[in-house]
């Protein structure tokens, strides 16, 4: 039997020389063996079939999501959590679109109106489109540490061609210029609000691994400083599902039977921490309920 090195190997079965000495090493040439550190391998042997690459499947929230958006899967989590997660949080600050506009913004990039007196807000139709977005970036960032940057550009994002944006105040992806309250209750001075925000993160990236009460603790803290001139509370629940991916912790989508619920544990968080982490966990019960009619496993 004749021999050939696996140079002449490679150059007759148009591979690399690289290639056919895994083939070699990996049992896949009936006959080859080593001289010295050459292979050498029957002249008669036949090119092995490569391997068919194995896909991962998806198993975490996480991979599902990126698969699904990566791959443009309409129908999947990715587009039930694009939809009910920036309905539900826009519709909290005050949007007028409703579920199925929103729906239909994301699947067509379009806005249906029914007849021709029903209005929409041009801000409503944008940052619905922008908070697609930074659910784009939440995914694709979501083991990325969490950091000032980082939240800036989620409110970059989110409030970029708002009338708001073309305020001279408004300060777009940065802290407010201005004094603001939430729901009657005072806010961190904007002199203040540098600071405390480097603050809160410091204490934050001291806790690992994160619990599910570290989250909504962190959550309570950015919106008592309300950084922002405004878009505080989304951007705050965008944290949430960030460092809810992050953690491996099923995250959950504040909606109108939540919502009331949700306002009264933030203002009662001192006396009461346990009443906002308990409507956390309520939402957090009715997103396991569509990780399981989607076969999505979790903690």
């Amino acid at each position: 039997m004749d021999y050939l090195s696996s140079s002449k190997i490679a150059k007759i079965w148009d591979l690399s020389e690289r290639t056919v000495r895994n083939y070699c090493a990996e049992g896949r040439v009936p006959g080859a063996y080593m001289l010295g550190k050459t292979w050498m391998i029957p002249e008669s042997a036949e090119k092995p079939d490569r391997k068919p690459r194995e896909r991962k499947t998806p198993t975490t929230l996480l991979e599902r999501l990126r698969f699904e958006k990566e791959n443009l899967i309409k129908g999947g989590i990715y587009h039930r959590l694009q939809i009910d997660f920036t309905y539900n949080s826009n519709h909290m600050e005050g949007s007028t679109l409703t579920h199925d506009q929103t729906r239909f913004i994301f699947d067509t990039n379009t806005i249906a109106v029914n007849g021709t007196e029903e209005t929409v807000k041009v801000d409503d139709i944008i940052e619905s489109v922008n908070h697609f977005r930074c659910i784009d970036i939440v995914i694709d960032h979501a083991k990325r540490d969490l950091s000032e940057s980082f939240i800036r550009q989620l409110h970059h994002v989110l409030k970029s061609g708002t009338s708001d944006s073309r305020k001279p105040w408004f300060n777009v992806g940065g802290y407010k210029q201005l004094e603001n309250e939430v729901g009657g209750m005072e806010t961190t001075h904007p002199k203040q609000v540098p600071r405390a925000m480097r603050e809160l993160l410091l204490d934050y990236r001291k806790k690992e691994p994160k619990t599910f009460e570290d989250l909504v603790e962190f959550h309570v803290a950015f919106e008592r400083i309300h950084p922002f001139q405004d878009g505080n509370g989304r951007i705050g629940r965008l944290i949430l599902l960030k460092e809810c991916l992050n953690w491996d912790i099923v995250p959950f989508i504040i909606d109108e039977q939540h919502r009331l619920y949700y306002y009264r544990g933030l203002s009662q968080w001192d006396s009461k921490r346990g009443y906002l982490i308990e409507t956390c966990l309520s939402a957090q019960d009715f997103f396991k309920r569509t990780l399981d009619r989607f076969g999505i496993e979790y903690k």
